[in-house]
């Protein structure tokens, strides 16, 4: 039997990395972005069919023609990463807010609309993946960026609680820093982090395929991160609020 799955995001970071192991399991691909050329140079290096959707996740044309693709019983997807994203660099008290709601809705609602148009398939089949890319961020009161990434948690819980039994595994994948593109985009290049905080993107995209096959309903990548969760809720406030300053003057918000 032959699985497709549709990455957003494709064209860099952990959606590109999404799509080479994907393609090494021997799945099919829909690769979602807004570079038509860089998913076509990315397809040239993938093993399996490839199927290109340019697609602006920030407009409504864009969200409607994937959730098309993804509710099109013709040609069901098996699988779904909702990797696309981006950071803010300015403060909270400093930011446009036209900005901020762009923010959330590529982070947030995006993610929810795609994953409302590809479970009502996924239940008809009895089987199904979603993979939703969180971050570490969404584990701590962090700014606007925790906070989006803390809905997509809250969502990946719920619906892979709401639909497990019926095939259908959600996984909240919630990386660290990680060697991407990410940083250099929005416009911090990571400066002043730690070499020992920064992940492998491969690492993350292999512990998140393991996390969703597993039925995993929140994944936390990397041994560094996984070892300081438990103690998060521990940390007292005065500490948390000089730690969370330290990060936010480093990465520029």
């Amino acid at each position: 039997m032959s699985y497709t799955a549709l990455v957003t995001g494709a064209s860099t970071g952990l959606g590109a990395e999404f799509c080479r192991q994907l393609s090494q399991l021997g799945v099919d691909l829909v690769l979602v972005a807004r570079n038509t050329a860089r998913l076509e140079a990315l397809a040239e290096d993938l093993a399996t069919n490839c199927e290109i959707l340019e697609a602006d996740l920030l407009t409504e044309k864009g969200q409607q023609s994937v959730a098309n693709r993804l509710a099109d019983r013709k040609r069901p997807i098996d699988i779904l990463v909702n990797n696309a994203g981006f950071g803010i660099a300015s403060s909270f008290d400093t930011s446009d807010i036209r900005g901020e709601r762009r923010l959330h809705e590529i982070l947030s609602w995006v993610p929810l609309a795609l994953c409302h148009a590809a479970i009502p398939g996924m239940r008809e089949r009895g089987r199904g993946w979603i993979i939703n890319v969180a971050s570490v961020a969404g584990l701590v009161p962090g700014g606007s960026y925790s906070a989006a990434k803390a809905g997509v948690i809250s969502l990946s819980r719920s619906l892979g609680l709401r639909y497990g039994r019926g095939g259908i595994n959600v996984t909240a994948l919630c990386p660290g820093f990680t060697h991407t593109e990410f940083h250099d985009r929005m416009g911090t290049g990571g400066d002043g982090i730690p070499a020992f905080a920064w992940a492998d993107a491969r690492t993350v995209v292999r512990e998140g395929i393991r996390a969703v096959r597993r039925g995993k309903l929140v994944a936390v990548s990397d041994w560094k991160y996984r070892a300081v969760r438990p103690l998060l809720p521990l940390v007292p406030r005065p500490i948390m609020e000089i730690a969370l300053a330290d990060g936010h003057r480093r990465l520029g918000n």
